[in-house]
């Protein structure tokens, strides 16, 4: 890679527009200090961005379960595939994003506890006391005991003023898990007493992002100028890319080096690195001394976005309501 020049220095205009902008976008800075400010000095402090991405794809099983509706079982057609077998279309690079899918030759179909035979729904029986007492008889016996309500219309009477109370007719509100209607599906077989059980294949794409900043006298950090672009110096995409050990700035050299042989040594370990992709930028950054009131102030106006970052003299406490 060949030197690069430097990029000249904004304007005093095109810096005071920008603390100008910077300052009506948030509600509780005066205007003051943008606009009755007077800039003292005009620093460059442009510095180089490496990033480094890599695009990984790692797979795992668990076991899974769905009401039987009908589905033929494959479990004994043939042999099941391993995880990297299965066939799995990627997302666009360097885009995060999770699939999961039923590994072939794996679903089984399994009849549920012998009671679910006679009761494929919840039993619910209310006793003389009130107190409802619903029966799950899918998988496991469980009892599940809930107080029933007095109606808040009649309080307890079954009548109102007006006749028979409307909402309830005895005094008391229906069960709240069967609504009065004596049963309730069970939630795991959905009342079908089958289940289809399989194998589930779960694919994480993950995009691996991390920015080295070659510091050269100001005071941001990679995290701060996370959201600006600079001038792109170099591009490159491979499925395992090589270190800049050519480029002119020694740290961005280093940098590279480093931390392309930590992303392939640790990611390699846990998942397949479908490909990598490395930048650099010279990102433009001005530091801009000005004085309001007496005092000395500084901001910072980074990137092509003109991004502003201050400590800001003149704010007030505001209340949202």
């Amino acid at each position: 890679l060949a030197p690069v020049g430097p990029i000249p220095c904004i304007s005093e205009e095109v810096a005071r527009e920008a603390f100008k902008d910077y300052a009506s976008s948030n509600c509780c800075y005066s205007n003051s200090p943008a606009e009755d400010g007077v800039i003292t000095s005009l620093e460059p402090h442009n510095t180089y961005r490496y990033r480094l991405e890599t695009f990984t794809e790692s797979r795992s099983t668990d076991w899974a379960h769905k009401p039987h509706k009908g589905e033929a079982a494959d479990f004994y057609t043939q042999p099941a595939p391993q995880p990297w077998q299965v066939q799995v279309t990627p997302p666009e690079m360097f885009t995060n994003h999770t699939q999961e899918l039923p590994v072939p030759y794996t679903s089984t179909i399994k009849v549920l506890h012998q009671i679910c035979h006679m009761m494929m729904t919840f039993v619910c029986v209310c006793v003389c006391v009130c107190v409802c007492v619903c029966v799950c008889v899918c998988v496991c016996v469980c009892v599940c005991v809930c107080v029933c309500k007095e109606c808040y219309v009649c309080h307890g009477t079954g009548k109102t003023e007006t006749g028979d109370c409307g909402r309830c007719n005895a005094g008391r509100e229906s069960c709240s898990s069967c609504n009065g209607q004596g049963t309730e599906d069970c939630e795991t077989c959905e009342g079908r007493r089958q289940l289809m059980t399989f194998i589930q294949l779960k694919v994480e794409w993950t995009n691996h992002l991390e920015d080295f900043l070659a510091q050269q006298g100001g005071s941001l950090t990679a995290k701060e100028l996370s959201s600006v672009t600079g001038k792109e110096l170099f591009k490159g995409a491979q499925n395992l890319v090589y270190p800049l050990l050519g480029f002119p700035d020694p740290a961005i050299a280093q940098a590279s080096e480093r931390m392309v042989q930590e992303h392939q040594a640790q990611y390699l370990q846990t998942s397949r690195i479908l490909q990598q992709r490395q930048t650099v930028e010279l990102i433009p950054v001005a530091k801009v001394g000005y004085k309001w009131k007496g005092d000395a102030h500084c901001y910072y106006v980074a990137g092509n976005e003109l991004h502003v970052t201050a400590d800001y003299p003149d704010t007030c406490c505001c209340v949202i309501l």
